[in-house]
């Protein structure tokens, strides 16, 4: 797979239905030819860098620029506004991790991450088509889905001291991001509930939400809790 462009899984869209090859459509023609992009390699260089490096104010700038368009083609896909947040958070949760494949001498940074989102939300649908569970929000890397009922009894103690370990990691982050992943990953409240308890704009919501699961991705891996 070349590192400059998106995850080719997703290239072959014809079993698609009408309305989400539309949302599909409309993605692509907001996106110039590779011609017509005034390159400035340096700066796709520069803003990768400081968002893997954990860079606040570049991480927000990128989602910024980039949430409404990724949440529009989300709901497209899912139907529902909750669940199309959620699939826009996980989407620029995956995007995080994959900075490192972007390579400027193959392309254009927003074309680079608009086709991986592209990608991401398409095998998000496939996915939910082969496995539908009523009201699930499967966004597999989440490590805050912990519950199973049907575990074997050795697996239920794993998934407590798993889940022991996550506690101490979100202890672990900034009081402003970790009040807002309890609240939405533990506690499980909507957006608007969280902005009517913290009176805070629903973009900084979001926000933190976002560079929240982040940093706990981040020291999980410097647990080993879960793999890089």
């Amino acid at each position: 797979m070349p590192s400059g462009s998106a995850v080719d899984v997703s290239d072959d869209v014809n079993d698609l239905p009408a309305e989400q090859l539309e949302a599909l459509e409309a993605l692509e023609e907001g996106l110039p030819a590779p011609a017509q992009v005034p390159r400035n390699r340096a700066a796709d260089i520069e803003l990768a860098a400081r968002c893997r490096a954990g860079e606040a104010a570049a991480w927000e700038y990128l989602v910024r620029q980039y949430s409404r368009r990724i949440y529009r083609l989300a709901y497209k896909f899912v139907g529902r506004h909750e669940q199309a947040e959620d699939l826009t958070q996980e989407v620029f949760l995956k995007i995080y991790r994959s900075l490192d494949q972007y390579n400027p001498e193959v392309g254009d940074f927003q074309n680079w991450l608009l086709r991986l989102a592209r990608n991401l939300i398409i095998d998000d649908y496939r996915r939910r088509q082969r496995q539908p569970v009523e009201g699930s929000e499967e966004l597999d890397g989440h490590v805050h889905y912990l519950q199973s009922r049907t575990d074997h009894p050795q697996q239920r103690i794993e998934r407590q001291e798993q889940s022991l370990q996550i506690m101490q990691a979100i202890e672990k982050l900034p009081p402003d991001l970790r009040q807002c992943i309890i609240m939405r990953d533990i506690e499980e409240m909507t957006y608007q509930e969280i902005v009517e308890k913290l009176q805070i704009p629903e973009g900084t919501v979001k926000s933190r939400i976002n560079r929240g699961r982040i940093e706990l991705a981040r020291i999980l891996r410097r647990m080993k809790v879960i793999g890089t």
